[in-house]
């Protein structure tokens, strides 16, 4: 219960984050924003990696050469990730942002399939019910898509690789000393590109102190915390469907805080859309089980 209780807050502290990222903007350009967020995020993380030292301290932590790959790798897809989520903010509600983003939770074991990762037909049947729900969410009658939708669908690809690539290096190298790099190299590039296109300022930044906090203290450093903390002592397939829920604290962030709506049409794409990744997250197989045992 314990564990169960970390993600749900780790999932309503990254479904509130996207309240932020549209307040932020407010007072400076996406790339400025995700700069000094993800900054901050790499900053948030001293702590928690001061602690991990000291309770293992001998922990196998990969060599230089293999976090510096990893952080860079991971990081700039982070970057693209990141960015497609943060400017798509700029066309698109945190509500709608914040479900389409969960489509990554369908597309990382599809994905896998490259990878030659077994897949179970849970997943595709949610990822049917998913791109009906994406449909009814955010094509319009005229079969056109909205283009800050689009940059989110995009993002999801790009969240999903991103996914695959942590599960592939976070078992050569320190998970949370990986999250540091690749925050760092994910701020600095977003920063550089801030420098050239939107001429930064720390008056516009401090007018925006308070999303920036919460983007980068609250919603990396405790969130991630608490994912780690969470997802020891609980089962892989509850900890999926419970940080699935973000795109639920999105669309109510939204709601309350943003004054935003969602019409009848979007409400049914985004409960299919919920139901797809659910879906996705339990085998058939392990549900038929857990049914049988609760009837006994």
């Amino acid at each position: 219960m314990r564990s169960n209780i970390m993600l749900l807050l780790a999932a309503a502290i990254w479904g509130m984050g996207f309240v932020a990222q549209r307040l932020g903007m407010e007072h400076m350009g996406p790339y400025t924003f995700n700069g000094l967020r993800f900054l901050l995020g790499a900053l948030s993380l001293l702590p928690l990696l001061i602690w991990l030292k000291a309770r293992q301290p001998i922990a196998n932590n990969g060599t230089i050469k293999e976090l510096i790959a990893g952080g860079v790798i991971s990081g700039c897809i982070l970057f693209c990730a990141a960015s497609l989520q943060q400017v798509g903010l700029l066309y698109t509600t945190a509500a709608k942002a914040g479900f389409i983003t969960g489509l990554y939770i369908i597309l990382v074991p599809v994905l896998g399939l490259l990878l030659h990762h077994k897949t179970g037909i849970n997943t595709w049947v949610g990822a049917f019910i998913a791109v009906a729900g994406l449909y009814m969410l955010s094509v319009t009658d005229d079969f056109n898509i909205g283009y800050g939708d689009l940059l989110q669908v995009l993002g999801a690809l790009f969240w999903a690789i991103h996914l695959l690539l942590l599960d592939y290096y976070s078992n050569r190298v320190a998970p949370i000393r990986l999250a540091g790099v690749q925050f760092i190299v994910c701020g600095v590039l977003s920063i550089t590109i801030a420098f050239i296109i939107e001429m930064p300022s720390w008056g516009k930044a401090i007018l925006g102190w308070q999303a920036l906090l919460y983007a980068g203290l609250v919603s990396v450093g405790i969130g991630y915390t608490l994912q780690v903390l969470g997802q020891r002592g609980a089962h892989p397939a509850h900890a999926a469907i419970i940080l699935s829920l973000e795109t639920v604290f999105a669309a109510i962030g939204g709601i309350l805080f943003l004054g935003e709506t969602l019409d009848n049409r979007a409400i049914f794409g985004c409960s299919l859309m919920l139901a797809g990744m659910l879906i996705s997250q339990v085998r058939i197989r392990w549900w038929w089980k857990s049914r049988g045992n609760h009837g006994k």
